[in-house]
């Protein structure tokens, strides 16, 4: 079928609404920086936008986004406000995996599309826990219950924690055997506690906070994709957990370019301003705006480059993942962190050319410049992505 202007597609409807919605959140977003409180009203209007379901698969009924189509988003919000394009983000990451696994259960899939049309219903998925090291098991237990479970446990970096409606909850559990899996837990359940404890330089409307589990329970239809803390060496668990594993690959490649576009949109928006600041004419000069300078120019033309770059790179891998490359895929590692230096490499330089004015609390530069900063906390360790990078080009040089 197809689509003319007066029966736009369910995601071109949405971005349609992408410019007023971007206004809206750049209005209050210095005020909710300042107080460190979660924009309720710009989530509210990025729902109505129908951007917070846009990743919801056609088969659910919604628009069936892809991940190019949810870069394009995010980069836009990151420019209105960062800490509302972050806790949107994970809803989205959320929808898409539904989408690509089917592994909520269908009534509790239902409830929260249900949730969905009624008002924003934000989900995130909690694994960060204090302490935590790569490849240890869960500090948070799920006990059993009759025939649901308990959980008991502290998470951190909960981004919108107090205004998610669930919570997927990584846990193992108390059997003699432990199993890891994640447990749905809704927001407002019997024992859960929301610590604020997030007061960071960047992203401070995202209330990341922690947050405590004391006993919650939770059903057994709930407790998704338990499986043995150590997978077997082959035989018949072989393929499920060759599958898990392409899958977490898929999963982590939405998520880098995801947070990358987040970052790449909060410097368009220092860019923007700059480009506001350097056309203004000023009392010691009122013939011509500092932008007339050739050196302001060219350094300008360093911003815009990077984040050209930056952009092509994250807009090009998510279409290549839409599609399926493999090797598209492997590669959002490096891209995230190559996008994440460019976004704040450009918003530094930006500051840099503004002088004191970009450092003023008067102006949302230095604003900007907390919050992409502040994205690193979405980032993987440097060494990390750096060394896996290593380790995959030694193994393709050793290759016949």
């Amino acid at each position: 079928m197809t689509t003319t202007a007066a029966d736009p597609s369910p995601v071109a409807a949405a971005l349609a609404g992408l410019p007023r919605v971007v206004d809206l959140l750049a209005a209050r977003a210095e005020e909710h920086d300042r107080d460190a409180t979660f924009p309720y009203q710009g989530i509210e209007a990025v729902h109505e936008a129908g951007l917070l379901t846009l990743t919801v698969a056609q088969r659910y009924g919604g628009p069936g986004g892809t991940l190019a189509d949810t870069v394009r988003v995010l980069a836009q919000l990151g420019r209105g406000d960062a800490s509302v394009a972050v806790v949107t983000a994970f809803t989205l990451l959320q929808h898409a995996e539904q989408a690509r696994r089917a592994l909520w259960p269908a009534a509790g899939y239902r409830r929260l599309l249900t949730e969905s049309r009624r008002g924003p219903a934000l989900v995130n998925t909690l694994r960060a826990e204090p302490g935590g090291r790569p490849g240890v098991l869960p500090g948070t237990v799920a006990r059993r219950d009759g025939d649901g479970w308990r959980l008991t446990g502290r998470k951190t970096y909960c981004t919108g924690a107090e205004a998610l409606a669930w919570m997927a909850v990584t846990a193992r559990t108390d059997e003699p055997e432990p199993r890891v899996g994640t447990f749905l837990v809704r927001g407002e359940s019997e024992g859960l506690e929301v610590d604020p404890v997030w007061d960071q330089l960047g992203l401070r409307a995202s209330a990341s906070h922690d947050v405590v589990l004391d006993a919650v329970r939770v059903p057994g239809e709930l407790a998704l994709g338990l499986t043995a803390a150590r997978g077997s060496e082959g035989g018949k668990d072989a393929p499920a957990a060759g599958e898990r594993a392409v899958e977490a690959e898929l999963a982590r490649a939405w998520h880098d370019l995801a947070l990358s576009a987040v970052a790449v949109g909060v410097a368009r928006a220092a860019q923007a301003w700059l480009v506001r600041f350097l056309n203004q004419r000023t009392p010691a000069d009122p013939t011509e705006p500092p932008g007339a300078l050739p050196r302001h120019r060219c350094a300008l033309g360093e911003i815009e480059a990077q984040l050209i770059g930056a952009e092509e790179l994250v807009e090009g891998l998510a279409a290549r993942v839409d599609r399926g490359e493999r090797e598209a895929v492997v590669r959002t590692g490096p891209a995230h962190l190559l996008a994440t230096r460019a976004a704040t490499a450009a918003v530094q330089q930006a500051v840099a050319l503004a002088g004191a004015p970009g450092l003023s609390r008067r102006h949302p530069l230095e604003r900007y410049l907390r919050d992409v900063l502040g994205s690193r906390v979405h980032l993987a360790p440097e060494e990390a992505v750096l060394e896996s990078a290593g380790r995959a080009a030694l193994e393709r040089g050793a290759r016949p």
